[in-house]
């Protein structure tokens, strides 16, 4: 008893340092790593370290293994520790070569590390100096032994020809390997003759030794002939090979001739571009191996003698790799501990376990180990401790661990009071739960007020401790006590169970019948116990609804006692089943409602043509979802890459009744693409189409339609210009399609025809010298494609190409009109005969210091004899010619005449301005306008008023500085004055705002600077009086 209070002592200090957040059992933070060191020849200080470093409180102590023995590290001895670190002096190569494991413990248990491996890597000297020589005949194989010398370590070998560093390059005749060391020659040739030294090389020491000397001498017995191929290098049967890492295959042989190596797999799949094939083929590589590289590797050796072949079977292996660790856990007294530990290899591997760093033995049936799962049950205190699982095969081993807490504790409810109040439904089920904490397990009993409570039929105690009542009454209510009892201690915990009434709802269950587009209230009136709060939840096909986000369909219209809701405007997709859940804390209850919405029919199915002729189709389909309201009847529709959108058509027979499933659809246009799709309406609406057909074309036949709009006229010199408007390609009936154009001199009894192929064609012009000018033809324009020939439009009347005008017009006159304009007036030509017409005037000007081909070009449309200029400089002279023009060209130029414009109009605006107002009177004087030298003299002013900026102003005009106007003067004005000249009209001066002023006699000057904006005029009058 004394040792098992010792434990809980203990437990409390530790689940106290737990709490403090100190890492308590030992963990390590750096393991050893393996180890291959070299030793170089004379080489006196030989010390390895192996590190080890763990974290825990206590601190935890270290002890070390080598080859599963402890070491134990005395004074003067070659093993000591450095904290967790071991270090090995004076390595000896034969003792301590072997599997190292740490050891880390403290009072929570022992820890094993993974294992380390220490190798030693060295390379001897060769022991003999001389070797016996080698004679061959020419053309015969041959193979030069290495034999190197003691060593650990892995090796690469070279050959030395005669001298270094003539070293012996591999080809497809010679080949050194790197797992023996020795030298294939498959044919040896007089070339090869000499001496041949291995040099052997320590890839780890970096150390390279020389062998001695093997002659090659070829015997004068005569020449070897040729013969098959002898394969001298080949791989074992079985390769076993790591995961991810590289395998290499040798293969070579002797022969004559020489042979060529290739290489396959024998389940006939190819290699990956990982794969590499070098040395003349005599090495096979394979990188990063996997699983799908595993399998029989064959080695063909052939020549024109013979053909030879090894195989090998690469097995795939890996070590274990951990996929499932147990986790550290904290267990009462009695209770079971169940790990599982699982680890990905292969071969598969099996699993051990260790706890503090020893096997554990199954000793007790209460211990089970079962491929990886550790099962204690009826855990004690002895059985705390640092658990480890190790996962091995063959090939490797992996370590991972985990910590077991047992604890001892009387009970304890501070964690888990049993609830201070607990509802209950009448009629209905309650648990109060009692969840003490204690370890071991205890005894529970309950009290109701201050007597033990009695078990029943409706009062029982669970195993689990916890106190169920069955068909709940009031007089159930009252205060409930849970009492917990171990052999460490009683603690007891109190709570209250009210009684409730139930919750009912009086709604009953329903079924609704609605059409799209209506308004539905769905009832939820419930009674319940006025002490408890309601909670009204929604479901639609047992999906929640949630409340305004449902493009504002549903919304609550019940009050605090109901839970009713509104579906607005109705959808077809809102049929369904809809669940009100009613829930309180004691209780909770439900209807559901079944609506069915009827709205028109869904979309019919499988729409397809099945058969077409020239104008018709045969259309059918399947009904779709009527949406719970007879489908009355139906439309079909059609659509063509030249039609606007969908268009209705016409349908044999014409009303297509709800049962109709199939029609003929006529009046098509022929050699078409169409689409059909269906439609169906039942009492209260069209639904949505149904999916387009696939696409389907009518037949072909003679074309109908001939081309509309035809006619003709003008063209060049003995051309007949014959248009029409070209037939739609819907219209045009089939492929091949073009128009024949017919035309005839008027009177003249046979036709002429042309054919025009292009069925975009819109104009036909035939020239021959001996069409007269001017004259008619009747023309028609018929159509044509692969069927034949089509009807001809109906014969039209036009007029053949007429003659240019031959004469130019006379009396051609130029007047300035001002700076800026000039008049052109001219004597006109008759206006038609028989050859030709007149269809207007093109003039043409430019300035004398241009040239005539950039002159602008203006052209009047009839019979007019005058033109007016405009945009023109002053001051220029500008040269002017005129031409007739009809629709064969234009005429012969007239004569040449120069005009010159004005000089501009004064630059200056009048400045100066003053006006003044009395009664009915406006007055306006300014300075006179001054022309510069090179413009005209004034001649007059313009004065301008208005009401406001935006009506059209009156004008008046002056010769004088000044000017009375008869206004009323309880209007405002806006007023402007401009200077005129021979050369037009001049600047206008600023707006002059004249403000409304009633009865009032008021004189202003208007401002002169241009830095004020002219909104503001009115605000800027200088000199303003008024006289009362």
């Amino acid at each position: 008893m004394e040792l098992l209070w010792k434990l809980i002592l203990l437990l409390s200090l530790v689940e106290c340092l737990a709490g403090s957040g100190v890492l308590l059992r030992p963990v390590f933070t750096k393991q050893p790593g393996s180890v291959v060191f070299p030793i170089q020849p004379g080489e006196n200080r030989r010390e390895v370290v192996f590190s080890c470093e763990a974290q825990g409180h206590p601190p935890p102590f270290y002890r070390w293994k080598l080859n599963d023995s402890l070491i134990l590290p005395r004074p003067g001895s070659r093993y000591s520790l450095m904290g967790g670190n071991l270090r090995i002096s004076h390595l000896n190569k034969e003792e301590d070569v072997g599997i190292y494991q740490c050891l880390a413990s403290n009072s929570f248990g022992t820890i094993v590390s993974r294992e380390a491996s220490l190798h030693v890597a060295y390379l001897e000297n060769f022991k003999t100096q001389r070797r016996s020589p080698v004679r061959v005949r020419e053309g015969q194989g041959v193979v030069l032994l290495c034999g190197p010398p003691p060593h650990s370590g892995e090796l690469s070998f070279t050959w030395i020809f005669n001298a270094y560093p003539s070293f012996v390059v591999q080809d497809t005749r010679r080949f050194v390997s790197q797992k023996t060391g020795n030298l294939y020659i498959a044919k040896v040739e007089p070339s090869d003759v000499g001496n041949y030294t291995c040099v052997v090389t320590n890839t780890v020491t970096k150390s390279s030794v020389q062998g001695p000397p093997t002659p090659l001498v070829l015997r004068v017995d005569g020449v070897m002939g040729e013969y098959e191929p002898k394969i001298e290098v080949q791989f074992p049967e079985v390769v076993p090979v790591a995961k991810s890492s590289t395998v290499k295959l040798e293969c070579f042989a002797l022969g004559n001739p020489v042979p060529t190596i290739s290489w396959r797999r024998v389940d006939g799949s190819s290699f990956g571009r990982k794969v590499d094939i070098n040395k003349a083929s005599g090495v096979l590589e394979i990188p990063y191996f996997q699983q799908e590289d595993a399998g029989i590797y064959e080695c063909v050796a052939e020549n024109s003698r013979g053909r030879n072949s090894v195989k090998g079977k690469l097995s795939f292996y890996a070590a274990p790799h951990l996929t499932e660790k147990p986790q550290d856990v904290q267990k009462t007294i009695d209770d079971t501990l169940v790990w599982e530990c699982k680890a990905s290899a292969k071969p598969k591997p099996s699993y051990r376990w260790l706890k503090n760093g020893e096997p554990l033995d199954p000793m007790e049936d209460r211990v089970q180990l079962n491929n990886g799962i550790l099962t204690i049950s009826s855990l004690n205190l002895a059985d705390i401790g640092m658990y480890q699982c190790v996962a091995e095969n063959k090939h490797g081993r992996i370590f991972t661990n985990a910590e077991l807490r047992v604890i001892a504790i009387a009970p304890d409810f501070s964690q888990n009071l049993l609830k201070p109040q607990t509802l209950a439904r009448q009629g209905g089920d309650v648990l109060i739960e009692c969840k003490p904490r204690m370890s071991p397990r205890g005894v529970i009993s309950w009290r109701k007020g201050k007597e033990a409570l009695r078990e029943s039929h409706r009062v029982m105690v669970l195993d689990n401790g916890s106190l169920r009542i069955s068909n709940v009454t009031k007089l159930d209510a009252g205060l409930y006590t849970c009492v917990a009892r171990n052999q460490f201690g009683v603690a007891s915990s109190a709570g209250s169970l009210l009684v409730k009434e139930a919750t009912v709802i009086t709604s009953p269950a329903g079924h609704l019948d609605v059409t799209v587009g209506e308004s539905i209230v769905l009832p939820c009136q419930v009674s319940h116990d006025p002490t408890l709060d309601l909670k009204f939840t929604w479901f639609f096909n047992e999906q929640l609804i949630h409340f305004g986000s449902h493009g504002a369909y549903f919304e609550k219209v019940g009050g605090r006692s109901d839970g009713d809701i509104m579906i607005r405007n109705i959808q077809l997709r809102h049929a369904g089943k809809y669940t009100c859940a009613v829930q309180t804390k004691v209780d909770s209850v439900s209807i559901a409602t079944d609506v069915v919405v009827r709205g028109p029919p869904g979309p019919p199915v499988d729409c397809q043509v099945t058969e077409m002729t020239e104008t018709t189709a045969s259309v059918s389909w399947g009904p779709g979802s009527d949406n719970h309201s007879p489908v009355l009847s139906y439309t079909i529709q059609a659509r063509t890459p030249f039609s606007l959108g969908w268009q209705a058509v016409t349908t044999v027979p014409e009303l297509l009744g709800g049962k109709q499933l199939s029609a003929t659809v006529i009046d098509l246009s022929p050699w078409v693409e169409y689409e059909f799709r269906v439609l169906a309406t039942n009492s209260i609406g069209t639904g949505e189409p149904s999916k387009p057909s696939k696409k389907a074309r009518t037949k072909e036949m003679l074309p109908r339609v001939t081309p509309a709009r035809v006619n003709g006229g003008g063209g060049g010199r003995s051309e007949l210009v014959i248009t029409w408007e070209p037939v739609p390609e819907e219209l045009q009936s089939g492929p091949g399609f073009g128009y024949v154009v017919a035309f005839r001199p008027l009177g003249a009894p046979g036709w002429m025809q042309a054919a025009v192929t292009s069925p975009d064609a819109s104009r036909y012009v035939f020239k021959n010298e001996s069409i007269p000018p001017f004259s008619p033809y009747q023309v028609k324009v018929g159509v044509y494609n692969n069927k034949g020939e089509g009807p001809f439009s109906p014969v039209t009347t036009i007029y053949s190409a007429e003659e240019e005008p031959s004469r130019a017009p006379g009396r051609l006159r130029a007047r300035s009109v001002s700076a800026y304009e000039v008049e052109v007036t001219w004597k006109p030509l008759a206006w038609s005969n028989n050859r030709r017409r007149i269809l207007g005037y093109e003039l043409q000007y430019w300035g004398e210091k241009e040239k005539q081909a950039a002159a602008s070009v203006i052209r009047t449309v009839g019979n007019k004899t005058s033109l007016l200029i405009r945009d023109l400089e002053g001051s220029s002279t500008y040269l002017v010619s005129l031409r007739a023009y009809n629709s064969a060209g234009v005429g012969p130029q007239s004569s040449i005449v120069n005009v010159t414009t004005k000089k501009p109009p004064p630059s200056q605006a009048p400045v100066k301005i003053m006006w003044n107002t009395s009664n009915s009177k406006v007055i306006l004087r300014w300075d006179q306008v001054h022309a510069l030298e090179n413009e005209s003299e004034v001649t007059g002013y313009k004065v301008m008023y208005s009401q406001d900026k935006h009506s059209r102003p009156n004008v008046v005009e002056t010769n004088n500085t000044s000017l009375e106007l008869s206004l009323p003067v309880n209007q405002g004005y806006v007023i402007q004055i401009k200077p005129f000249s021979e050369g037009g009209e001049g600047i206008s001066s600023r707006q002059i705002t004249i403000p409304k002023i009633a009865g009032a006699i008021a004189t202003g000057v208007a401002p002169e600077s241009l830095a004020f904006p002219l909104v503001n005029l009115a605000a800027l009058i200088l000199t303003t009086r008024t006289v009362l």
